[in-house]
């Protein structure tokens, strides 16, 4: 009998420790997907995009994302929060379509909202518009916003 109890009481001790973790994990994500936490230095301007892995616009969003959050890692941060896995997120951020970019001082004052896609090239003029430039010298300035070689007319 003493070794069934002493098993249960392992086990739950256990369990409690892995919940433990797991909430303390989830804890840290969350405070540095707000803003809260910035493991790699000083507070930086964010571009929160809400949206849904499913939502046809948020789909086209994904590699603007990715490539502004790889390129300019040391000027802003982006952020991606999926509001139909994270409901609350809809509520909490107010809201009313997707996707919706929202755009952050780096003291975590509302700059700017947009709903519906929003190119790499409007994203990055709204960056300049609310002067969010790279800080030390030597440090990368924002490229132009040009139009693309799609759109540029062809010299004859």
């Amino acid at each position: 009998m003493s070794r069934i109890y002493r098993g249960i009481v392992i086990a739950a001790l256990a369990g409690a420790i892995a919940g433990v973790l797991v909430l303390k994990q989830q804890e840290t994500a969350s405070d540095v997907e707000r803003g809260d936490l910035n493991p790699e230095g000083p507070a930086l301007p964010r571009l929160v995009d809400l949206g849904a892995g499913q939502c046809a616009s948020c789909k086209m969003m994904m590699p603007v994302l990715a490539e502004l959050k790889r390129e300019f890692a040391d000027v802003f941060s982006v952020t991606f929060i999926d509001v139909w896995e994270q409901t609350e997120a809809a509520e909490q951020y107010g809201i009313r379509m997707i996707p919706t970019q929202i755009f952050y001082d780096a003291a975590g004052k509302e700059l700017f909202r947009h709903e519906g896609f929003f190119s790499r090239e409007d994203i990055l003029a709204t960056w300049r518009r609310h002067g969010v430039m790279p800080g030390p010298p030597g440090g990368r300035a924002l490229p132009d916003t040009q139009p693309t070689p799609a759109h540029r007319p062809h010299p004859m």
